[in-house]
């Protein structure tokens, strides 16, 4: 994964996501598995996927570990793919950018939607910050250099004042 990102982009996180999603294919295998498919003919099937575009995505993400290969058959041996814990982290970035997408759509020329599972209501996801529950995504929120950044990202992030990293303010008490 990491000899497809550019030296100078190794530290920034969003190059680093794209390494392991940033294909037309991943996002949408991922999101079929979200919906419950796990095997090869059902990823073929449902996204219209050649044989051997299907086999490379899904060793892909097997290697970076998102799926794991588990045998289901013995004779003769078929696989399934499962989600693993890094995989399933991706839900969130699955459903945010299903949610942009119908953001810019009339709502009645949306295919999908995302729905409460328990009264079947239409929702819309939101990205807030975990400790205030305010909302991520507008002018109060930037991105700054963080404890491991270099040079160049501290110099890409100086007029940008963050407060200590909890780990880099106990090492200096």
């Amino acid at each position: 994964m990491a000899g497809r990102i550019r030296l100078e982009d190794r530290e920034c996180p969003l190059s680093t996501a794209l390494g392991y999603v940033g294909e037309w294919w991943t996002l949408l295998i991922l999101h079929d598995c979200f919906d419950g498919y796990s095997r090869f003919d059902q990823f073929e099937e449902n996204l219209q996927i050649s044989t051997s575009m299907l086999t490379r995505r899904l060793k892909t993400l097997v290697e970076n570990g998102l799926l794991e290969k588990r045998p289901y058959q013995t004779n003769p041996v078929r696989h399934e793919y499962v989600l693993t814990e890094l995989g399933r982290s991706l839900r969130p970035v699955i459903v945010a950018l299903a949610a942009w997408g119908n953001a810019r759509l009339d709502p009645a020329d949306r295919s999908m939607i995302l729905v409460d599972a328990a009264t079947g209501q239409e929702v819309e996801p939101v990205l807030v910050d975990d400790a205030t529950g305010r909302r991520v995504d507008g002018d109060g929120f930037v991105f700054a250099a963080g404890p491991a950044a270099s040079a160049p990202f501290r110099d890409r992030y100086a007029d940008v004042v963050a407060a200590p990293h909890a780990s880099a303010a106990a090492a200096v008490d």
